[in-house]
């Protein structure tokens, strides 16, 4: 159809409608798109349909918008208003590859439209097409030379090219062309400079950065970041001296700042451990208050020079009243000789605050306040917390909270305590407590929240967090608005232990989201940064968004999609329909009858309370809709509702496991953990190739991990049953079997594998044994004789205790009859077992109840589970079967009053762990 052209009336109605999407008033729009299709002359004009149809979309009717727009396009395929409006339909919806496509074709119509050529440098870079991106770029500069987000621009196209050189002659030749007095404070121009140093450094060009930094520093804004880059800068070049006393000026302008301190190492280079101390103790007179250089150190002392340095810098802290003195000191306790000074030396304050309330006898007579003694038993609870003492974490602990009984961070520390210790009731409990003490305090009802949901009281954390939500919506609903993803994390773990995998597929999805709206976010700041001129800040973003999805909570979430999926597939939910009917059948017209009524009764009392939550969600969905019809600014449908049901019943797990799995493979290589569950999506999929991809990743992380060892052997049955491999696929894993293997069958792989991890065997014991050996069980993992392997092994050898449960599973799957030996390796719990925890003591004990190491182990588990309490003798897991958790506190004096453990056994037992 030809193009038609409109008369100077129906034009200016049109470029109304223009100004109308621009400012959103969609609803006016509409009006002149009635007007110029009423008439019968212009009632298939190409661009007011696209028109109509792109204002439809930002009303929510996507539909009716496409299928405008489209026709419209047909009536005229030459218009780049059609093919610009399509680009934008498309990208409301993400497809960003194909609204390039329209862009691309609309600028074969006008290919000087400034508007076309902007979107798509939009899309571009948010798609990371840099190459594209600098095309489109180096059209816009030569379009509008005279305008600076031109020549920006196409700076940053070079520079995220890594082209660092051409980045900084172009912003150097646009720096030219501006005119700015010396001693006028200009924000965007002092920008301009930082960014123009700030790619020098990154080209590797120091000297020129350090002269190009001494020549306009007066011109610059940012005092602070002129210093610590003349710092680094000058480290680089090799000027020790001027970059000592560029350190020292830092240190003066904030003398708590570490970097500063080991800058300064780095310029002054001592040759020794005594330079090194002088270099702090010189600091010590220049800043006598200050804690950082007492603080760094005690990373390099040993012997009595620590302890005289650990002394000084403890003293100031508990004097002052500093309750982060423990977490400073965390990183010393690798040392175990320093944590031995630390134990002796506060133990001994503790001691004698008591007696003269004074650090030590030996001191001039100074008495200090009350308050030292409190932050003592403060520091030393937490010490005796992270060693694995908790009776005596807890007897510091209550002693301090009986002295000061209003201080919230004695309830938070008690609290951790008996989480560290495996009651997180308890914890729970006392966290409630320390947030009761300040309600007003939102990070003390977010822990609160936290832990509750880690003791499985999702509604109680409801309840908690909406003291500090929006009145008149639910708390769940308002976090999500929040993206409050800490709380979304800790619920979907929660429900996932409750076995509610829909409602814990739901978080998980509401995380994904909140990431996917963060990367469309970025479009806001691709023109308001060149706009700004905040151009560091724009590529650090930039940077950042390129490795979001690394994030912990994206992470978390997606591991636990993933897990929840791979149980779905082994085990799908039944059909709850199918359920009742079988249950039915074989009931009496009398209990038929009965049954009916009482499912009438329950179905009525649903509705009603169904019907409540409608008019709720109604009302509020009113009041929302009438306040975005006052702004005009409803853009976009609304989103797809997550239904936990539906998300528990899908009908491909394992598709749905590999949206979430694709981010991690990209972005998370370096954990084991990725690869490993893309090993058992894949197993799962028979995909031989990508199986073989995951375990070889996994090998070059770590290649004795136990999981991973099961996952080979799992390959090498898997290769060798399998009969419907294609040649050339068996030929390749057959190559790569032998160069991972070296051995003919799996029997002799997995006895060189025991054979040569079993001293000392630095496996993690964070893994979930039941996750990951419940498909070896079903696959058929093959395993050496433990009976004779274990029986050779003296006592003096040590086995990771994960190592060893898992060959007590494989014994009784390969031979049921070896029960009795299965039990016994499963529930050693001597001092010669590495990697010793209550998660996997935990876990032995589930599988000696479901009967995963045999039948009849009933008197076992009994056995078992009271020596482990005698180990852990808080933890919830290891209470006998009566014992109520909800009512009842653990103390110390109550285990050994019960005959189980005193205090003092469970410390010998604790070191010895």
């Amino acid at each position: 159809m030809p193009t038609i052209t409109l008369p100077p009336k129906e034009n200016a109605l049109f470029k109304r409608i223009l100004r109308c999407y621009e400012h959103k008033q969609y609803r006016n729009g509409l009006k002149f798109c009635k007007q110029i299709l009423g008439n019968p002359k212009f009632a298939e004009h190409g661009e007011t349909l696209a028109m109509k149809g792109l204002t439809l979309n930002c009303l929510g009717k996507k539909e009716d918008a496409y299928e405008l727009v489209r026709r419209g396009l047909r009536n005229d395929l030459k218009s780049h208003v059609c093919w610009h409006v399509y680009g934008l339909l498309q990208r409301s919806d993400k497809k960003y590859d194909e609204a390039i496509k329209c862009y691309r074709n609309a600028l074969k119509w006008d290919k000087d439209n400034l508007q076309i050529l902007r979107d798509l440098s939009l899309l571009q870079i948010q798609m990371r097409d840099l190459e594209g991106y600098r095309e489109t770029r180096y059209q816009l500069l030569q379009l509008r030379p005279a305008q600076r987000a031109s020549w920006i621009g196409y700076a940053v196209a070079y520079h995220l090219l890594e082209d660092f050189e051409m980045a900084a002659k172009i912003v150097e030749e646009f720096r030219k062309t501006q005119q700015t007095s010396p001693d006028k404070v200009d924000y965007e121009y002092s920008e301009l400079l930082l960014y123009q140093n700030q790619v020098l450094r990154e080209a590797g060009l120091h000297k020129e950065a350090l002269d190009h930094l001494n020549n306009y520093e007066k011109q610059i804004c940012d005092k602070l970041a002129v210093e610590e880059t003349r710092g680094e800068l000058l480290l680089k070049l090799e000027r020790p001296e001027e970059a000592s006393d560029v350190y020292s000026r830092l240190q003066e302008r904030n003398p708590e700042n570490w970097a500063y301190y080991h800058g300064l190492e780095k310029a002054l280079k001592p040759g020794g451990v005594e330079d090194r101390q002088k270099i702090y103790e010189d600091s010590w007179v220049k800043f006598p208050k200050g804690l950082v250089p007492r603080r760094l150190p005690l990373s390099f002392l040993t012997g009595e020079k620590f302890c005289e340095c650990l002394d000084s810098y403890l003293r100031m802290n508990f004097s002052k009243g500093c309750p982060p003195v423990f977490t400073t000191l965390k990183s010393l306790y690798t040392d175990k000789a320093k944590v031995t000074t630390i134990e002796d030396l506060v133990v001994g304050y503790e001691t004698c605050l008591k007696t003269c309330r004074m650090f030590s006898e030996k001191d001039d007579g100074k008495e200090e306040p009350p308050t030292t003694l409190l932050w003592v038993q403060y520091f030393l609870a937490q010490h005796f917390d992270f060693i694995d003492k908790p009776s005596l974490a807890l007897e510091y602990i209550n002693a301090a909270i009986d002295s000061t009984p209003t201080l919230i961070e004695l309830f938070l520390i008690k609290a951790k305590i008996y989480k560290h210790a495996g009651n997180i009731k308890e914890a729970a409990r006392w966290m409630d407590e320390a947030q009761a003490l300040d309600t007003a305090d939102r990070f003390i009802n977010s822990k609160c929240a936290k832990y509750m949901l880690k003791a499985g009281l999702i509604k109680e954390a409801e309840e908690m967090c909406s003291k500090f939500t929006r009145e008149g919506a639910s708390a769940v609903e308002n976090l999500n608005e929040m993206q409050c993803m800490w709380f979304q994390t800790e619920c979907a773990l929660a429900y996932k232990a409750m076995n509610k995998f829909g409602e814990a597929l739901k978080k998980c999805h509401e995380i994904e989201r909140h990431f996917v709206e963060i990367t469309d976010d970025q479009f806001d700041f691709h023109t308001y940064c060149m706009r700004k001129m905040t151009l560091r800040s724009y590529v650090d973003l930039l940077k950042l968004e390129d490795v979001l999805r690394q994030h912990p909570f994206y992470y978390r979430a997606a591991r636990t999609a993933i897990q929840i999926y791979l149980v779905l597939h082994d085990k799908p939910l039944a059909d709850d329909s199918k359920e009742s009917q079988a249950d039915t059948e074989n009931l009496t017209d009398k209990e038929l009858k009965k049954l009916r009524n009482k499912q009438r009764r329950a179905q009525k009392k649903a509705q009603l309370e169904e019907e409540k939550k409608n008019a709720e969600k109604e009302k509020q969905l009113k009041n929302q809709k009438k306040k975005k019809e006052d702004d005009d600014e409803e853009i976009g449908g609304p989103k797809e509702e997550l239904v936990p049901d539906k998300l528990a019943k899908v009908e491909n797990p394992l598709e749905e496991a590999v949206k979430f799995l694709i981010p991690l493979k990209n972005l998370v290589r370096n954990k084991i953990e990725t690869h490993l569950l893309a090993f058992e999506i894949y197993f799962r999929k028979d995909k031989y190739l990508l199986m073989l991809q995951s375990i070889k990743r996994a090998v070059t992380i770590e290649p004795s991990n136990p999981w991973l060892h099961q996952c080979l052997v799992r390959f090498f049955k898997g290769v060798r049953e399998s009969a419907d491999l294609a040649e050339a696929v068996r030929t390749v894993l057959k190559q790569e079997i032998s160069r991972l293997f070296g051995e003919s069958n799996p029997q002799s792989f997995n006895k060189n594998y025991l054979s040569k991890h079993s001293n000392s065997i630095p496996h993690r014991t964070g893994c979930s044994l039941r996750a990951r050996l419940a498909t070896t069980l079903r696959c058929g993992g093959v395993l050496i004789n433990y009976d004779v392997h274990w029986r050779q092994c003296s006592q003096s050898t040590r086995w990771s205790h994960a190592t060893v449960s898992f060959a007590a599973k494989m014994m009784v799957y390969l031979e049921p009859s070896s029960d009795n030996m299965a039990c016994e390796i499963a529930t050693a719990l001597d001092e010669s077992l590495s990697g010793r925890g209550i998660q996997i003591c935990t876990e032995v004990l589930e599988a000696l109840r479901d009967g995963q190491l045999g039948e009849g182990q009933q008197k076992a588990a009994e056995a078992y589970r009271s020596a482990c309490q005698k180990v852990y003798p808080y933890s919830l897991a290891f209470m006998p079967p009566g014992y109520q958790d909800n009512n009842t506190a653990v103390s110390a004096n109550t285990i050994s009053a019960n005959g189980d453990l005193s205090a003092g056994e469970h410390d010998d037992m604790a070191n010895e762990m």
